[in-house]
C-alpha cells in the first residue's frame, strides 16, 4: 500500500479498505520495503524471498484462510461468538471462583501495555517495576503460606502439584518409588499428577489420611480444604509422614489463608496452590498464577523463577531474577523444570490486589466469603422436615449438600440454572455451593429458596463457624507495601510509579531473538476483558459456552491452516507445556505400537534448553546432536545417531528456522531420517514468525509442532507471561492428545490424561490470537512473514561491517533473525555482550537476546511490526556502541578500557547529576549519547546490578522501605 500525500478513491472496496489493520500492524508500507529491499541488494520481494527461503520447503499456494476484516469487522465477529456465551453465576467452586478485579488494576496493568508488553526481566536495570510488583507477589505467598521463600508462580495450581512431586523427589532422602495423593484433591489436579507422574516412573497412591501413615512415599501432597470443601487439620498426618522421609506438599485456596492457619504452621515443606481468587478471573480455565512456597533450605531445587534483592554498582537496593534464571539453558536436561518463565501478568494483578485491599481488606473479603457459607448451611440445618444434609462442619467457603436423593439434586441443579446458577454436582445425591467474592444478598435469597422452598434473607450476624484450632493467630501483609495504597489516587500513582521504572513495547523496539516481541494490537486486547470471555467458569455446562467452543474451535481451524496439521490441541498454556504436551503424544503413539522402548530423543546442540528439560522430564534419554560451522544440523552427525539408536529412536527435538537463524535446506532429508528409523518429528515453533504463509510444518515433514501463540500470533508477553503453546498435530498423532478429567476435550482419547488444569488452558487470552489471524487474513500474514524476514536483513546488512553476522544460508541471507558475533570485539578491547546490553539502556532500547544460542553473542529479532525509522535508530546506537569501544581501546579524550561509558552502563539519573563526575566522559555522552535521545530519554532506575551479590545473600522477600531511600 503507497501513501500518497493526496489520495484518490474511486472504489467502495477502496474507501471501505478492509485490509487495513495490516497496514497498521506492518511497520513499513511498499514504498519503505522499496527502501528496505534495495539496502538489501534486491530490487523485488519475490528474488529477496527466493534468496532467503529454500525453495525445498516454500508452499507456493495461499493458505485456506479468509482475507483480512477490518478491526471493527472482526470484533463485530467475535461479539457473535460472545453473545453465545451464559454467564450464570457461578456457585462451582473446584479451584476457581467470580472474583471482583478492582478496575484501578484493571485499567493500568491489566489493559496498560507498559505493562503487558514487557519482557523477562532479564534485564534487571530496567524491569525494576515488574521485579518489585513481583516481589511483592512473593511476599504475598510468604505470608499466607508461613513458609520462608516463594516463587515468581508457575503455570497453574495442578501443573504446580506435578512440579511439587518432581521437587519432592530431588529433596526427599526416602528411596522409595511412590508418591502419595490426598484422596480430597481436586480432580484435575489429579490427572496432571498421573500424567507426569507415569513418565517419570513413579507411582501415584491415592487414599485417605490413615494409607498416608502407613506407607513409605517419597512425597505427599494434602489438599487443606478438599474437593468437598471440607477444612481439614493436617498437622497429625504431616508428622507421620515425615517421619518416613516423606516430603510433603499442601495445596491451599490462597484466600482461605487469609483465615486458616498457614501450611508451615501445620509443618509442610512445600505450599501451592492458585492465586486466582486474588482478583483475576475465571476466563474459563486462566491464564492464572499459580503460588509455590518453600523452605530457604529448598531454594535450589525449586522450580520455576524467584526474585531475588541485591545491590547495584551505587550501593542502591536493586532486584533481579535470581538462582534459576537461565536455568534451562545452562543445566539443560539437569533443570529443575522446562518451565522458563512465570505468570508474571497475573502474579502482579494478585499481588497488586493484595496491595489495593491491604490486610483489613483481604481479611474482611475471606470473612465474608466464609460467613455466606456458613448462614446458608445454618439455613438448610434449621429447614423444617428437610431431608437435606450439610456433609460437613468445617468448611471455608463451600458447603456441599446430601439431598438424600437422586432426584432431589437433579431437580435443585436444574432449577438453580434455570434462574441463572451454576452449582456443582458430586456424585448423584449432592450438590456444593461454592460462595465467592461476589456472592451478595439477592444470591442468599436464591439459593436458600431453591433448597428449602423459601427465600431467606442474609442474617444480620455475620458468624465465622470454623473451629478457633484452625483459625490463624498471626499477623500477614505487614510490610508497608500492603498498607500505604489503599485510596485510589495513591495505587494509580504506586502502579504509574513502577510502570515508568520498566521499558516496555510503548517506550522502544524489544529486538530478543526467538522471542518476537512484536505489536499486540489494541483490537486484539479488548475481547480478553468482555464478561462473556473473562467471567465463565471451565467446568460450567457446554450448553452455556457454545459461542467460547465456537471460537475456540475457529482459531483451532486458523492454525491448522497454517501450519498443514490434522489436529489441534488448545490445552498446553505455556511454550514449555507445549513441549511436554507434544513429547506425550510421541510417546503414546509409540505406546499404542507396543514400542515403548523408544524413548530416545535427538535433540541439536543449538536447541532450546526447554528441549532437553522436556525430554528428561518424558523419562526419555537426551542424546545430543551437533551442528556444523553454518548453525545446521550435521547431517553426518544425526545419520550416526540415528543408526545407532535406530531400535530406541522415539523423537527429533528440532527448531526451524534454526535455533541460529536460519532456514536448513536439508529439513525434509532430516524429518525422512527420523522417520526411516522410526522415529517422530518435534518442531519446535519459537521460530513460526518466519515460516506463516511461507511454508507449513506439517508439508515439510514434521508430526507435532508446539505453536507459542504468545511470539507469532500476538499474545504479549506480559513480563514473562501468560503464554499459550498449542500443538499441531498429524493425523496419527491426534488421538493421543491431552484429555480433561472433568470436561472432556473434543476427539481426545478418554484414557489420555491431562497436561493442564483447564480443558483449554488459557482461553481468555485466545480472542488475541484469534482477532490478530481474522484481522491479518490469509494475504496479510505472508505479508507479515516477508517483512519480518526482510527487516532482519536489513539489520543484518547494516551491522555487517561493524559485528560479524554469525550465521547465514547458502545465499549469505538470514531468517527472521540474526547473530551478531560480540567475541572478537571483547578479545579486541575487553567490551563484553553484557557490557553492550547495558549501554543500550542508555540509549533507550532494551537488550537482543544476550548469549543464547552462542556464548559472546547477541541475537536480533527485529520483527515485521517495527518501522525502517526505529530499526534505524536501533542500527545507529549498535553502531555508536561499536565507535565507543574502539575509541576507549585507542584511548582517545583520556577513555580507558576500564573506565568508559560502556563500562559503567547504565547511567541513572542519579549517577549524572551527581557533584561526584571522575570519569574521563561528559555526563552528556554518558546520557545522550545520540541526538534523538534527548527527547525521548528513558533513564534507568538502577545502576548495573550485582548478580554475584544477590545469589550469595538471596533474599526473595520485600525489603523494608529504609532500603530504597
Amino acid at each position: 500500500m503507497t501513501i500518497s500525500q493526496n489520495p484518490t478513491f474511486d472504489t467502495f472496496q477502496g474507501l471501505f479498505n478492509e485490509a487495513e489493520f495490516v497496514y497498521r500492524h506492518l511497520g513499513s508500507n511498499d514504498a519503505k520495503q522499496a527502501d528496505l529491499l534495495s539496502a538489501v541488494g534486491y530490487q523485488d520481494m519475490a528474488s529477496f524471498i527466493n534468496d532467503t527461503v529454500p525453495e525445498p520447503v516454500r508452499l507456493h499456494k495461499a493458505l485456506d484462510l479468509p482475507v483480512a476484516m477490518s478491526e471493527h469487522a472482526a470484533l463485530a465477529k467475535l461479539r457473535t461468538m460472545a453473545d453465545d456465551i451464559t454467564v450464570n453465576k457461578s456457585y462451582i467452586g473446584q479451584g476457581y471462583s467470580p472474583v471482583r478485579m478492582p478496575a484501578v488494576i484493571q485499567r493500568n496493568v491489566l489493559e496498560n501495555p507498559g505493562w503487558y508488553t514487557a519482557y523477562t526481566p532479564y534485564q534487571a536495570e530496567i524491569a525494576q517495576g515488574r521485579l518489585e510488583a513481583l516481589l511483592n507477589f512473593q511476599q504475598v505467598c510468604i505470608d499466607l503460606t508461613g513458609l520462608e521463600m516463594a516463587g515468581a508462580s508457575l503455570l497453574d495450581e495442578a501443573t504446580a502439584a506435578a512440579e511439587a512431586m518432581a521437587m519432592s523427589k530431588r529433596v526427599s532422602k526416602s528411596k522409595s518409588n511412590q508418591f502419595f495423593v490426598d484422596e480430597r484433591i481436586y480432580p484435575q489436579t489429579l490427572d496432571v499428577i498421573n500424567t507426569r507422574a507415569k513418565y517419570f516412573g513413579w507411582e501415584v497412591i491415592v487414599g485417605d489420611f490413615e494409607t498416608a501413615k502407613s506407607g513409605d512415599y517419597f512425597g505427599a501432597i494434602f489438599q487443606y480444604v478438599g474437593v468437598e470443601g471440607d477444612v481439614k487439620d493436617l498437622t497429625d498426618v504431616i508428622a507421620a509422614v515425615k517421619k518416613n522421609k516423606t516430603y510433603v506438599s499442601v495445596v491451599s485456596d490462597i484466600m482461605s489463608l487469609v483465615l486458616l492457619k498457614s501450611p508451615a504452621d501445620m509443618g509442610a515443606d512445600v505450599a501451592l496452590g492458585s492465586t486466582q481468587r486474588f482478583g483475576i478471573p475465571m476466563g474459563f480455565g486462566g491464564p492464572h498464577a499459580a503460588y509455590f512456597a518453600f523452605s530457604d533450605k529448598a531454594k535450589r531445587s525449586a522450580p520455576g523463577r524467584i526474585i531475588g534483592v541485591s545491590k547495584d554498582s551505587q550501593g542502591n537496593t536493586a532486584l533481579r531474577m535470581a538462582l534459576q534464571t537461565r536455568e534451562q539453558h545452562i543445566r539443560r536436561e539437569k533443570a529443575n523444570s522446562n518451565i522458563c518463565t512465570s505468570q508474571v501478568l497475573l502474579a502482579n494483578l494478585a499481588g497488586m490486589y493484595a496491595v489495593y485491599h491491604g490486610p483489613g481488606g483481604v481479611k474482611r473479603i475471606a470473612t465474608r466469603i466464609h460467613a455466606f457459607a456458613t448462614a446458608f448451611a445454618d439455613v438448610i440445618k434449621s429447614a423444617a422436615d428437610s431431608k437435606l444434609t450439610v456433609v460437613h462442619e468445617q468448611f471455608f467457603d463451600t458447603v456441599v449438600i446430601d439431598c438424600g436423593s437422586e432426584n432431589l439434586a437433579t431437580q435443585i441443579f436444574e432449577n438453580a440454572e434455570n434462574i441463572g446458577y451454576n452449582l456443582w454436582r458430586l456424585g448423584t445425591t449432592k450438590l456444593s455451593v461454592a460462595f465467592s467474592e461476589t456472592s451478595d444478598a439477592q444470591d442468599f435469597k436464591a439459593l436458600t429458596q431453591l433448597f428449602v422452598s423459601k427465600a431467606h434473607d442474609l442474617p444480620a450476624e455475620a458468624r465465622v463457624s470454623l473451629d478457633s484450632a484452625h483459625l490463624r493467630t498471626d499477623d500477614i501483609l505487614t510490610h508497608p507495601v500492603f498498607n500505604s495504597h489503599h485510596t485510589e489516587h495513591e495505587m494509580l500513582r504506586y502502579l504509574k510509579s513502577l510502570e515508568d521504572k520498566d521499558l516496555a513495547m510503548n517506550r522502544s523496539m524489544i529486538s530478543l531473538g526467538s522471542c518476537t516481541m512484536k505489536l499486540n494490537a489494541t483490537s486484539e486486547m479488548l475481547p480478553i476483558t468482555w464478561p462473556e470471555f473473562a467471567n465463565v467458569h471451565p467446568f460450567a455446562p457446554r450448553s452455556q459456552v457454545t459461542g467460547y467452543i465456537a471460537m475456540i474451535d475457529s482459531l483451532q481451524d486458523q492454525l491448522k491452516a497454517i501450519t498443514g496439521f490434522d489436529d489441534v490441541s488448545m490445552q498446553p498454556n505455556s511454550g514449555a507445556s507445549g513441549e511436554y504436551a507434544g513429547l506425550l503424544a510421541i510417546r503414546r503413539y509409540h505406546e499404542s505400537l507396543g514400542e515403548t522402548e523408544r524413548n530416545v530423543c535427538l535433540i541439536p546442540q543449538s536447541a532450546h534448553g526447554t528441549n532437553p528439560a522436556t525430554a528428561m522430564m518424558m523419562g526419555m534419554k537426551v542424546v545430543v546432536v551437533k551442528t556444523d560451522e553454518n548453525g545446521n544440523v550435521d547431517i553426518e552427525d544425526l545419520t550416526a545417531k540415528c543408526e545407532e539408536h535406530s531400535a530406541s529412536l522415539g523423537a527429533l527435538m528440532i527448531t526451524y528456522p534454526s535455533t541460529h537463524g536460519v532456514f536448513e535446506e536439508g529439513i525434509r532429508h532430516i524429518c525422512d531420517l527420523i522417520h526411516k528409523h522410526g522415529g517422530q518429528v518435534y518442531m519446535d515453533g519459537a521460530n513460526m514468525n518466519a515460516q506463516v504463509g511461507m511454508m507449513q510444518p506439517a508439508d515439510v515433514g514434521a508430526d507435532v509442532l508446539h505453536m507459542n501463540l504468545h511470539k507469532t500470533f500476538c499474545i504479549p508477553h506480559g513480563g514473562g507471561g501468560p503464554g499459550m503453546g498449542p500443538i499441531g498435530m498429524k493425523a496419527h498423532l491426534a488421538p493421543f492428545m491431552a484429555n480433561h478429567t472433568l470436561s472432556p476435550v473434543h476427539n481426545a482419547q478418554k484414557d489420555c490424561s491431562a497436561v493442564s488444569a483447564a480443558p483449554y488452558g488459557s482461553a481468555s487470552i485466545l480472542p488475541i490470537s484469534w482477532m490478530y489471524i481474522t484481522m491479518m487474513g490469509r494475504d496479510g500474514l505472508l505479508k507479515a512473514t516477508e517483512l519480518a524476514l526482510l527487516n532482519a536483513n536489513y539489520v543484518a546488512t547494516q551491522l555487517q561491517d561493524h559485528y560479524p553476522v554469525l550465521y547465514t544460508g547458502k545465499n549469505g541471507r538470514v531468517a527472521h533473525e540474526c547473530i551478531i558475533d560480540i567475541r572478537p570485539l571483547k578479545e579486541e578491547t575487553g567490551i563484553t555482550e553484557s557490557d553492550i546490553a547495558k549501554r543500550l539502556m542508555d540509549y533507550g532500547f532494551h537488550s537482543p537476546t544476550m548469549s543464547f544460542p552462542v556464548a559472546g553473542t547477541l541475537m536480533i529479532e527485529p520483527t515485521e511490526s517495527e518501522s525502517v525509522e526505529e530499526l534505524d535508530r536501533f542500527i545507529s546506537a549498535l553502531k555508536s556502541i561499536k565507535a565507543e569501544a574502539m575509541k576507549a581501546k585507542a584511548g582517545e579524550d583520556g577513555w580507558t578500557l576500564e573506565d568508559n561509558p560502556l563500562v559503567n552502563a547504565p547511567h541513572t539519573a542519579a549517577m549524572i547529576t551527581s557533584e561526584e563526575w571522575t570519569h574521563p566522559y561528559s555526563r552528556d555522552t554518558a546520557a545522550f549519547p545520540l541526538p534523538y535521545i534527548r527527547a525521548h530519554k528513558f533513564w534507568p532506575s538502577v545502576a548495573r546490578v550485582d548478580d554475584a551479590y544477590g545469589d550469595k545473600n538471596l533474599m526473595c522477600s520485600c525489603p523494608s522501605i529504609e532500603n530504597y531511600m
